[in-house]
């Protein structure tokens, strides 16, 4: 594996995690927006699903790496999709909220502020570890430059 494609390993995690990070951003900061179109239904909160970036089959990475041929392996991550959470929101009696329907109540977006940032938590991680790979590789590059000199 050439120092290029651990880097595109890396980059390709901080980019995946930006993403999560920016759609966690927006289930929070609409946390309690209760009317998003002109249907009058609340937010969804988003989620992303992650698939690893590869080329080949099982079969064929695991006799590459059984026999020591790393040029097939690839790595890295991409997204699959972005999912909107069907689940229901909570419903509270509000008589005097705007977006209250004929009954007086008024649904929340099913956003959970402990999991969203629990999430937050699990994405900055994963960008920081993204970051010393990166980190890491760099140095390796400048190591063996200097050992040329």
């Amino acid at each position: 594996m050439s120092f290029w494609e651990s880097l595109r390993i890396g980059t390709s995690g901080l980019t995946a995690q930006r993403l999560r990070l920016d759609l966690i951003s927006n289930n929070i900061a609409n946390a309690q927006t209760t009317a998003t179109s002109a249907d009058g239904k609340s937010f969804q909160r988003k989620d992303v699903v992650f698939i690893p970036e590869e080329k080949g089959t099982f079969t064929s990475k695991l006799m590459a790496a059984r026999h020591a041929d790393v040029s097939n392996l690839q790595g890295g991550v991409k997204v699959k999709e972005i999912v909107t959470d069907t689940s229901p929101g909570s419903t509270v009696y509000d008589p005097t909220h705007p977006d209250a329907d004929a009954n007086g109540n008024v649904t929340y977006p099913n956003v959970d502020i402990t999991v969203e940032m629990t999430n937050m938590l699990s994405a900055t991680r994963s960008y920081e570890a993204n970051l010393v790979t990166i980190e890491a590789v760099k140095r390796m590059a400048l190591k063996a430059l200097e050992i040329g000199r």
